[in-house]
């Protein structure tokens, strides 16, 4: 088991790229002051800074809602896409295949992701994208003014519209755990430490990172009654670990004690330091975590941490025997057959054709 400590660059003013963190912020949000999906936009940019991702190499998802403008307000210098409500992960899948050697965040909404995107969001986990997939989730559609949302609690009173939920809850983790994803977590947005260590840990993934982030509506859904209220979630957070991302590039100077430790290797050689703070948790067993989740959806818990963790299942570039170097990098002459090989083809098609 590896564990020890290591050098952070976070007192650092540049990063190993020699960029100073200023070079991964987008524009001024437009958002509603307090949002926690600034929050998130802002841990988003520590975790690329601190890994010391090429601005350029980044590409950005999203559909629609108010969680689909933040991929804005982080990295400017990045590729970015505002897809149609529901459909980021057909364009993320499709840029992905053309352009493997890109790391892919998507930032989708509970109305994005639970409603009208769940046929692709399933298929995005099944087919296994390399990408971090960010549910930024308030429980509510608050674009078009406080709807319910199928993130939103039974019972939940919408605050302007009237009337009342009498619907169960949708949990992505466990829509995403069911479809066999590889990297299953859940933060709350006032919990920076936590958020910052788990994007860090969901940028290095091989497969698809789903990460659900409870980020409070201040203008829709912050009574302190919702479980999706800053309120609700400073009181209630109940962190199933601590987390330590250690990137493949820095050093582990020493030993500690490693008691209630458990450390992940991910394919790149980086290192995800578990410390359990229950004594059954095991974030590589997929049974245990449905488990769990099942039981804070049904007693309304706010549990989060990284639920499940695998690097086993082969992530969609190596299903479809990908090249190293980029389909967008290939010349004609490398994607189209040659003129013989055509021909053989249609020969075979019209042997087929008479007989």
């Amino acid at each position: 088991m590896a564990t020890g400590t290591h050098k952070s660059p976070r007192s650092a003013k540049v990063n190993r790229l020699g960029l100073e963190r200023d070079a991964y912020k987008g524009g001024n949000s437009t958002l509603c002051p307090g949002c926690g999906h600034d929050s998130i936009s802002n841990r988003i940019i520590d975790a690329a800074w601190e890994l010391g991702i090429t601005p350029t190499r980044m590409m950005k998802f999203s559909g629609i809602g108010c969680s689909s403008k933040t991929p804005a307000y982080f990295v400017s210098s990045s590729h970015g896409f505002n897809s149609v409500h529901g459909r980021m992960p057909s364009v993320a899948t499709g840029a992905k295949m053309v352009n493997r050697t890109l790391l892919a965040v998507g930032v989708s909404g509970d109305g994005d992701t639970g409603s009208i995107g769940m046929g692709q969001f399933k298929h995005l986990l099944r087919r296994n994208v390399q990408m971090v997939y960010i549910v930024e989730n308030n429980g509510v559609y608050g674009l078009t003014k406080g709807q319910f949302s199928a993130t939103s609690d039974p019972g939940q009173v919408n605050k302007y519209a009237g009337g009342l939920n009498e619907f169960p809850t949708l949990d992505p983790c466990l829509e995403a755990l069911v479809a066999d994803c590889g990297f299953v977590a859940r933060c709350f947005a006032g919990d920076a430490k936590q958020v910052r260590e788990v994007l860090q840990a969901a940028m290095r993934h091989r497969g698809t990172a789903l990460v659900d982030i409870i980020s409070p509506c201040v203008t829709f859904n912050n009574r302190d009654d919702s479980t999706k209220s800053f309120s609700w979630g400073k009181e209630h957070q109940d962190p199933i670990a601590d987390y330590t991302f250690i990137p493949d590039f820095q050093e582990i100077t020493a030993e500690v004690d490693d008691q209630g430790v458990t450390s992940v290797k991910l394919h790149d050689g980086s290192i995800l330091r578990v410390k359990h703070l229950t004594e059954d948790y095991d974030p590589t067993d997929r049974l245990a975590a449905l488990r769990l989740l099942e039981k804070a959806k049904r007693e309304q818990l706010l549990l989060t941490g990284i639920f499940y963790i695998s690097e086993d299942r082969p992530s969609l570039a190596e299903y479809e025997k990908l090249p190293e170097r980029p389909l967008a990098h290939l010349d004609v002459a490398e994607l189209r057959p040659p003129r013989e090989k055509l021909d053989e083809v249609m020969r075979d098609l019209m042997r087929q054709e008479v007989a």
